[in-house]
């Protein structure tokens, strides 16, 4: 399953702050732009496999139904 964000990028003195504007909590601090993608990209994986795992974790046992859905999300640029 492939899914886009937003990464937003920083320099702040020698550092690059990364951020992903859709994803609370996913942040990271680099040196370069380069290991902020990185790093970025790893932690926007390990948080949505931890939410998956603590959503599994309390559904278990329970009578659910579960299904994909699909949203189509306009960004300012589009409007």
């Amino acid at each position: 399953m492939e899914n886009s964000f937003t990464a937003i990028f920083e320099k702040v003195d020698d550092w690059y702050i990364g951020y992903v504007q859709e994803l609370s909590g996913a942040n990271v601090q680099e040196r370069t732009l380069e290991e902020a993608r990185e790093s970025l990209r790893e932690v926007i994986e390990l948080i949505l496999i931890s939410n998956r795992e603590l959503a599994e974790q309390k559904l278990s046992g329970k009578d659910v139904v579960r299904e994909k859905i699909t949203v189509k999300i306009s960004s300012r640029d589009e409007n």
